[in-house]
C-alpha cells in the first residue's frame, strides 16, 4: 500500500463523525475566521436589539395608555403635564408641543388668528409625532443593514474559503474529496452563519417596523383629537 493511500486512510479514520462548529471555525482560513467572528458579533447584537426593542415597545404602550387615560379625564392639563415633564411618554411630548404652541398663540390674552393658530398647532404636533416615531425606530436601521448585508458577507467568506481549498489542491496535487471537503465545509459554514444573522434580522425589522407604524398612528390619532379640542377652545 502506498504512502498516499495510507495518509488518506488515516485522514478518514480521524475525520469527525458530525459537524463541530468550533472545530470548523478553528480550522478555517484566517480571513474566513474574521468573517465568521464579525457575523457572530452582528448576530449577538441583532438579538440584543430584538430583546431590548420588544421591552421598550411594551413600556411605551403601557405608559401611553396610562397617560392618555389620565389626560382625557384631567381637569387641569397643566398640572398633569408638570407631573409627566421628565417622563419618557411619547403622548405626553406630543401634548407638550401642542400646549407650548397654544401658549405662544394666546400669549397676552390677545385674540389669535384662528386659522393660523390651527395650522401651527397641527404642524408642531405632527412634528412631535414624527420625532417620537424616529426616536423609537432609530436602532432598527442596524437590523435592516444586517438583513441585507450579512448573507453577502458570509458568501464572501465562502468564496474565499473555496479559493483556498483549490489552492491547497494545487499545492498538494491531490484532488481527493478527503483533501477538499474540510476546506469547503469550513467555507460553507461562513454562509450558514451569515444566514443565521440575516434571517432573524429581517423578520425582526419587518415586525418592529409594523409596531412603530402602529405607535405612530396612535400618536397621530391622539394629536388629532387634542387638536380638535384646542380648535374648539379657539372658537370659544
Amino acid at each position: 500500500m502506498t504512502m498516499t493511500a495510507l495518509a488518506l486512510l488515516a485522514a478518514a479514520a480521524e475525520a469527525p463523525r458530525h459537524l463541530n462548529p468550533v472545530k470548523l471555525f478553528l480550522d478555517a482560513d484566517p480571513v474566513v475566521q474574521i468573517v465568521m467572528a464579525g457575523l457572530v458579533l452582528a448576530s449577538v447584537w441583532v438579538w440584543t436589539i430584538v430583546v431590548s426593542f420588544s421591552l421598550r415597545v411594551a413600556r411605551v404602550r403601557k405608559r401611553c395608555d396610562a397617560y392618555e387615560r389620565e389626560f382625557w379625564k384631567a381637569g387641569d392639563i397643566e398640572s398633569l403635564q408638570a407631573d409627566h415633564a421628565k417622563a419618557d411618554v411619547p403622548s405626553a411630548k406630543v401634548a407638550a408641543a401642542g400646549l407650548a404652541e397654544w401658549r405662544r398663540s394666546t400669549a397676552g390674552g390677545r385674540t389669535p388668528d384662528r386659522e393660523g393658530a390651527r395650522q401651527r398647532l397641527a404642524l408642531v404636533m405632527d412634528t412631535a409625532v414624527a420625532q417620537e416615531s424616529e426616536r423609537l425606530a432609530e436602532r432598527l436601521n442596524f437590523l435592516a443593514t444586517v438583513g441585507a448585508v450579512a448573507p453577502f458577507v458570509g458568501l464572501f467568506g465562502t468564496v474565499w474559503g473555496i479559493m483556498n481549498s483549490f489552492f491547497q489542491i494545487g499545492q498538494q496535487q491531490n484532488s481527493s474529496l478527503a483533501v477538499v471537503a474540510p476546506g469547503i465545509s469550513e467555507a460553507l459554514f461562513a454562509t450558514a452563519i451569515g444566514l443565521f444573522a440575516a434571517i432573524p434580522a429581517v423578520i425582526a425589522y419587518n415586525r418592529f417596523s409594523h409596531r412603530v407604524d402602529q405607535i405612530e398612528a396612535r400618536l397621530q390619532r391622539f394629536a388629532d383629537r387634542f387638536h380638535a379640542s384646542l380648535s374648539r377652545e379657539l372658537e370659544g
